[in-house]
């Protein structure tokens, strides 16, 4: 018996080979397939998916076996791997200088093998595809084809599943930065929240107790240091409202008339000068009734505060198709300049423009709607023109 060699390349091989997370795992659907249907195409007892560890061969699928790996130094696949040819042949092992003391030879009776290495996109021979029978046989050039394209059916799962691993990774790692980014979110919140209502408190005091000393410099400093703080008020509490909105997602789906959606929406913003329109029959069914109300409560309230006319108009209007329910609400607002839209939704983006109460937006209102439509499996767009009036349109999946 001629034991294997070990490739010159063995360390990044073998680095290689760990990339894939394979070794010492369990036996899987999309592997076993491949092997069975092998098997059965080359008429053969055994048929492996082999991986070369460092003194081992570990078998990834194993049909025809009740064992999952066997000494590196006796594998016929070791073999296999250092040769140039697409296709390791031994017509009878009995017969050959490398193999006829084979402990798989002489004591499991192994006499045929055919082995085909899987070669990764780097060029690393990480193991074989490969049969074994227990008499000496020829493969057919149909058996041939079928061994080589099945084996790089096999790279290719591999691929796909180290991908797989590695978004799954990503995955968790933005999952882990999420949840810290909300946790910094709420404790800079809260901590923000109380020397902000101290400056409010001794900002009113002072005026309040200065009525009639403050010089005129005076008093627009402190409307500047109000001002102030009421933006840096609403924008703790955009912050808040984006990084709870997710927390809505876990609401229990209903089903949902929608007057009473509307009703509950519009009563929060009745004033002499609004006019809402929207369906006053329908049901929306299976939906999520709360995060479904924060993104018109956030759209609505868009709408109104960017609307200078003295009739504010809001317009709702549904229908559905037979994957989503669709929306659109559409305003007789100021607009929104083609040159921002692109960008609107998000996060801390801006017009620019300030509100009817002389405010500047914080940027967070539409990018929590965008979150949330998004993560309800719909999209959202907008069609606006300066002095026109804006309308929203967006999707839910059903």
């Amino acid at each position: 018996m001629i034991f294997p060699d070990i490739p010159e390349n063995e360390a990044a091989r073998l680095a290689e080979l760990k990339k894939y997370n394979l070794l010492d795992t369990l036996s899987e659907n999309d592997f076993d397939n491949i092997t069975t249907l092998i098997a059965a195409i080359c008429e053969v007892p055994i048929a492996l998916i082999t991986l070369l560890d460092t003194d081992r061969n570990f078998f990834k699928s194993h049909f025809g076996l009740d064992f999952n790996q066997s000494p590196r130094n006796i594998s016929f696949c070791a073999h296999a791997i250092l040769q140039e040819q697409e296709v390791f042949i031994i017509n009878d092992a009995t017969t050959d200088a490398r193999f006829k003391d084979n402990p798989s030879v002489t004591k499991d009776g192994a006499v045929f093998y055919a082995g085909v290495p899987l070669i990764n996109p780097n060029g690393f021979k990480l193991g074989t595809l490969c049969i074994f029978d227990y008499k000496s046989r020829n493969l057919t050039e149909v058996q041939i084809i079928s061994l080589k394209s099945l084996a790089k059916q096999v790279v290719n799962l591999f691929e796909l599943r180290k991908k797989n691993n590695l978004l799954i990774e990503f995955q968790k790692e933005l999952q882990a930065r999420n949840e810290r980014l909300v946790n910094f979110a709420h404790v800079v919140s809260h901590d923000l929240k109380s020397p902000l209502a101290n400056i409010t408190s001794l900002t009113r005091m002072l005026r309040e107790e200065n009525t009639e000393k403050l010089s005129p410099d005076s008093e627009m400093y402190l409307d500047y240091i109000e001002e102030s703080s009421l933006t840096l008020k609403n924008y703790i509490t955009g912050i808040l409202k984006f990084y709870k909105a997710d927390e809505l997602l876990e609401s229990e789906k209903q089903d949902v008339k929608l007057k009473l959606l509307f009703e509950n929406v519009t009563e929060v913003f009745v004033a002499d000068d609004i006019t809402f329109e929207y369906p006053k029959k329908g049901v929306l069914k299976n939906v999520n009734s709360a995060a479904l109300t924060q993104i018109f409560l956030n759209l609505i309230d868009n709408s109104l505060k960017y609307n200078l006319n003295e009739q504010r108009l809001i317009s709702i209007k549904y229908w559905e198709d037979p994957d989503f329910h669709n929306f659109s609400i559409a305003d007789n607002g100021m607009g929104i300049d083609f040159g921002v839209q692109e960008e609107i939704f998000n996060l801390f983006k801006t017009t620019g423009i300030k509100d009817r109460n002389g405010k500047e937006g914080t940027g967070i209102g539409l990018a929590t709607v965008k979150s949330l439509v998004s993560k309800l499996g719909g999209s959202i767009s907008l069609k606006s023109e300066l002095g026109k009036g804006s309308t929203f349109t967006f999707t839910i999946q059903k």
